[in-house]
């Protein structure tokens, strides 16, 4: 790479992203530490990027102190290590500040967390962002030691989603202002999702769709060499088909096999790890189950509703139980079970001692009768102080066996998730 083209690369970007329109997201952003942004493609990493530049240009900075990057540049050509170096130092003969490095999908560079251990070494500050499943790797953990944050990037919560639809939920009497926007916004975010780009786009289904394969393909497939990609796509619709089930590796490999793509065990178990790795699914233990089952059976969900629909015949349920566990994985992650034995509870968080149910609709006694008992079970055998069941439209409060139960639709509880 020239050093004119860095050049003028350098200085477009100071000229871009100070005016850029951002739609403030929730993410904690200390000025003193190093970070690296990771999370599913099109996700808003860039953005958060552009937010933390624009924070410090409000407290005083110059833009000529920004040196932000973005490597997946169209005008760039295949660029090696010593680029990074190169990148740098063309920055230093154009101005004398110490620069704060933006580093936008810096995962294109072999061995790039080398420069950016120089640089933390060097007490630079540094933000990095990136798609690839290296970004995590137990080898790039070791090598940037203490140095960095790792923070993961999801779609929009609901509340983001509707600022992004200029509807602010903080302003005075808003819940009952834009009652029925809301209301209609609730709807796109249910079906399509949270990605930010989806805001704007008209034939949402498609764009998803492309971007599906953008991942498939170019996250997974390619990047991971693998072969037998008709396996792999069997087992991406066997999971979506499975949202709200505990699935096993091995019954997985069987579903699998049984449609013609014949598969191992073993190979399941990498397909899954590489899903997880490329951000497009994630998964939930049973927290009554024993150390090797909670490995080998757990419940999957995808990191974006409007990427699970694209693969779902019936819809409602899932998404609704979906939803859910992408809001509660976000704020919570590690700390969301599900919980089976004689009954099931859809999630169960013991640092939050909450327990928390999902129903599209309590209107059928039978559903109703079965989801309030497995909650009363459920607090017999641990120490719970919140109970909730989670409906598409439904209000109410239950109260049974001594426990108290909050039947709240999910618009509602997501915003107050949110906040």
């Amino acid at each position: 790479m020239n050093k004119e083209l860095i050049k003028e690369l350098i200085l477009e970007n100071q000229r871009f992203i100070s005016p850029v329109l951002l739609v403030k997201r929730d993410y904690e952003v200390f000025d003193n530490q190093n970070y690296v942004f990771v999370g599913l493609r099109r996700a808003g990493k860039s953005y958060l990027l552009y937010q933390q530049i624009q924070n410090l240009l409000q407290q005083g900075h110059s833009v000529e102190e920004i040196l932000y990057f973005n490597f997946e540049d169209d005008r760039i050509d295949s660029l090696s290590l010593s680029d990074l170096d190169l990148l740098k130092r063309t920055y230093e003969e154009i101005f004398d500040h110490k620069p704060i490095f933006f580093l936008d999908e810096i995962q294109i560079i072999d061995h790039w967390e080398k420069f950016v251990r120089r640089l933390a070494d060097q007490k630079y500050q540094i933000y990095v962002t990136g798609s690839n499943a290296k970004m995590l790797s137990k080898e790039i953990a070791t090598t940037l030691g203490g140095r960095f944050m790792i923070k993961n990037v999801f779609p929009y919560s609901f509340e983001e989603f509707l600022l992004a639809n200029r509807i602010d939920i903080h302003e005075k009497n808003a819940a009952y202002r834009y009652a029925a926007d809301i209301r209609k916004l609730m709807e796109k975010y249910f079906a399509f999702g949270g990605l930010p780009e989806i805001v704007n786009i008209p034939n949402k289904r498609e764009w998803l769709r492309s971007l599906y394969q953008k991942i498939f393909f170019g996250d997974i497939v390619a990047r991971y060499l693998i072969r037998n990609d008709n396996a792999l796509k069997l087992l991406v619709k066997k999971i979506a088909e499975s949202v709200k089930q505990p699935t096993s590796f091995s019954r997985m490999a069987n579903i699998v096999s049984s449609a013609g793509a014949k598969i191992s065990k073993d190979t399941i178990i990498d397909y899954i790890s590489f899903l997880k790795d490329s951000w497009l699914v994630f998964s939930i233990e049973n927290i009554n189950s024993k150390f090797v089952e909670r490995e080998s059976k757990k419940k999957y969900y995808f990191v974006d509703n409007g990427l699970l629909n694209l693969f779902l015949i019936d819809p409602p349920t899932f998404l609704l139980e979906n939803l859910v566990a992408i809001t509660l994985y976000k704020k919570y992650e590690n700390e969301v079970y599900y919980y089976h034995d004689s009954v099931e509870v859809d999630f169960y968080l013991p640092e939050q001692k909450m327990a928390v149910q999902v129903c599209y609709s309590l209107r059928d006694l039978d559903t109703r009768k079965r989801e309030i008992n497995a909650l009363v079970q459920i607090a017999k055998r641990w120490e719970i102080d919140r109970f909730l069941i989670i409906t598409k439209d439904e209000e109410e409060t239950i109260s049974e066996h001594g426990i108290e139960i909050q039947v709240i639709p999910v618009w509602k509880w997501l915003l107050r998730t949110d906040n």
